[in-house]
């Protein structure tokens, strides 16, 4: 239990920080979310938006960070 409780600490701080980071990234006016390749389509009575490339993006970056984790737990 107690390595379960130490994942949900790390989770809730990297969650954290992330947040952070968008929160900070909205302030400085980063395109995050607004990026090319971000899928938008405006009907009439709908819009679909769907951030195809910022998915991505984010995916990569967590992915180097994780990778980083682990290699330092090493």
């Amino acid at each position: 239990m107690g390595d379960l409780g130490r994942m949900l600490i790390f989770i809730g701080g990297l969650l954290l920080v992330v947040g952070i980071i968008l929160i900070l990234a909205g302030k400085a006016n980063l395109p995050i979310g607004r990026l090319p390749g971000d899928i938008v389509y405006r009907g009439k009575n709908a819009t679909f938006y769907f951030p195809l490339v910022t998915s991505i993006l984010l995916s990569v970056i967590l992915s180097l960070v994780l990778y980083v984790v682990n290699r330092m737990r090493r």
